[in-house]
């Protein structure tokens, strides 16, 4: 006589993770988030200090063209409101503060805009750009802040421009005339 198997003992078996595995399974995932959020909200620091560092670096240019056809860097005017210690060197004689009435926000010669340096100023870095023209005229400073304090650019750029750029602290990033 055959003995026929109840389906019973393969019913008491359960397919599928057991607790512990599942909550082994939750702890590995928390874990890869907990070390992989800060490397991500980081990079998100460093790429706004990038694009700082670039647009600053961007109006060096622009001031060092003017140089080129003045033979001297624009003034700076302390008593400027918005985004940074404006400029004095639009206009058709270079001493208009900019943007000076152009589409532009800095141009000069001529009868005011001929000239283009720099279509827009820097916008990422906000209140916190200043422009200091030192030594009457034959150097610069441009310091902006940036949100990650140890960046190792800050140190190079207080080596760099020190001599020239005067009350450097903090997050400060400096570019000068060098």
């Amino acid at each position: 006589m055959k003995k026929t198997i109840s389906n019973t003992n393969k019913r008491n078996k359960i397919d599928g993770f057991s607790l512990i595995e599942l909550l082994v399974a939750i702890a590995v995932i928390a874990t890869i988030i907990g070390l992989a959020l800060p490397n991500f909200l980081g990079a998100r620091t460093r790429a706004r200090d990038a694009r700082r560092k670039g647009e600053l670096n961007q109006l060096k240019t622009a001031l060092q063209l003017y140089y080129n056809d003045y033979k001297i860097y624009p003034a700076s005017q302390n008593g400027g409101v918005g985004k940074l210690n404006y400029i004095a060197g639009c206009g058709a004689d270079g001493d208009t503060l900019c943007p000076a009435g152009c589409s532009v926000d800095f141009a000069a010669g001529g009868t005011g805009c001929e000239t283009v340096y720099m279509t827009k100023f820097p916008g990422e870095l906000g209140t916190s750009m200043f422009y200091n023209d030192a030594n009457s005229g034959a150097d610069f400073c441009l310091k902006g802040s940036l949100e990650n304090v140890s960046d190792a650019e800050i140190a190079a750029s207080w080596s760099r421009c020190g001599a020239i750029c005067s009350g450097l602290s903090g997050s400060d990033y400096a570019v000068c005339s060098e």
